[in-house]
């Protein structure tokens, strides 16, 4: 029997398609898909040993010492995850690395358990990785972004995700853009950051949306890095810009980078152990910024936020952060910002509220 495959990469990605994921755990970490499940049909061991084969005794050799390592328990057990995955998710498809062996096996097991004719992804994963990437550089060719900048603090994300025609570089990167805006868990890899980022730029495409706000950004976010072409695009666009009271940006980084972190760390680490890793994560972003700050500065600010830590720690309330912040905030970032938006004032295209920002970008 002719086991089908899918070739139609964004439909898809446009239907969000339950993804079953059969490459070893390895494989997955570097790189996989949104909605993807890793389900593998190899563990990373088990791979290990059959490619030294492959190599050493050629490709006969190598499946047999694969059926022998998964015959039995170990092909039932992992037939049986595969059942209540397709059975869940009649609507997906699956893949391994290249949609070769693999993911024939996969599909081959399945329809012996359950009668089930589960497509799979021709080409595999690399193949839909290929698609995504070319699909960036075919978006770029007909978007028309508009940048949205602003002082730390300003609520710049919070415009972003309230607008329909956005991008939310910082979400997608699983990072706030700052020396202090890490999370508890870690970034997506630089793969699979560029995998979503592909996708949200088909879906803006298929819903004929080709005027598209991204956040002013760096060249990297956190450890994630923006594809060059858009950096490129992005540099180049008309600039709106959010202007916030300081007072205003001070609240909100109290509940950017100590409500909602600290939030984010008990919840992770439990209450005590949460609050130890999130201070000692506060005091390091500041330690890499000291060459920056200066020595006195430095001194100074470090000690303003060891007792914020302590009176937060006492009293359950975040207010003592609001003097280092303030410093953090008029002392260090702003002056780079009045640096560089000295470099693109001709960019500048409108500028005002959050409610005047939205209501204009909104209007074009």
């Amino acid at each position: 029997m002719e086991l089908p495959e899918i070739s139609d990469f964004r439909t898809l990605f446009l239907k969000d398609a339950p993804l079953l994921d059969v490459r070893a755990p390895i494989e997955y970490r570097a790189g996989a898909f949104p909605g993807a499940t890793n389900m593998p049909l190899l563990n990373d061991e088990e791979r290990h040993l059959i490619g030294l084969c492959y190599k050493e005794q050629g490709q006969s050799a190598a499946i047999a010492l694969g059926r022998k390592l998964i015959d039995g328990q170990p092909k039932a057990n992992r037939t049986a995850q595969w059942q209540t995955f397709v059975q869940q998710h009649p609507e997906g498809a699956l893949y391994c690395f290249r949609g070769g062996m693999r993911s024939k096996i996969a599909q081959e097991w399945i329809h012996e358990a359950t009668g089930i004719v589960y497509p799979r992804i021709k080409g595999g994963y690399k193949a839909l990785r290929n698609f995504l990437l070319e699909e960036i550089n075919a978006s770029l060719a007909e978007i028309r972004p508009i940048v949205l900048g602003g002082r730390t603090g300003a609520g710049k994300t919070v415009v972003i995700q309230q607008l329909q025609n956005s991008i939310d570089l910082e979400g997608l990167a699983w990072h706030r853009g700052s020396a202090f805006g890490s999370h508890v868990t870690p970034q997506p890899s630089q793969i699979d950051f560029e995998n979503n980022l592909s996708i949200e730029l088909i879906r803006h495409r298929a819903a004929q949306r080709c005027r598209l706000v991204f956040e002013d950004e760096s060249k990297a976010i956190g450890s994630r890095h923006l594809p060059p072409l858009l950096y490129e695009k992005m540099s180049h666009s008309p600039l709106v810009i959010l202007e916030t009271p300081l007072q205003e940006r001070i609240d909100n980084s109290i509940q950017e980078y100590v409500t909602s972190a600290l939030a984010e760390y008990q919840t992770q680490f439990g209450a005590e152990e949460g609050f130890k890793k999130w201070a000692d994560r506060a005091s390091n972003s500041l330690l890499r910024i000291k060459k920056r700050l200066g020595g006195v500065r430095y001194k100074k600010m470090a000690s303003r936020l060891q007792y914020a830590i302590n009176h937060l720690k006492q009293t359950g309330n975040p207010e003592a952060h609001e003097e280092w912040i303030s410093q953090l905030l008029t002392e260090y970032y702003d002056p780079m910002y009045d640096y560089q938006i000295s470099q693109k004032k001709d960019r500048i295209v409108y500028s005002g509220s959050m409610t005047d920002v939205l209501n204009y970008l909104r209007s074009i």
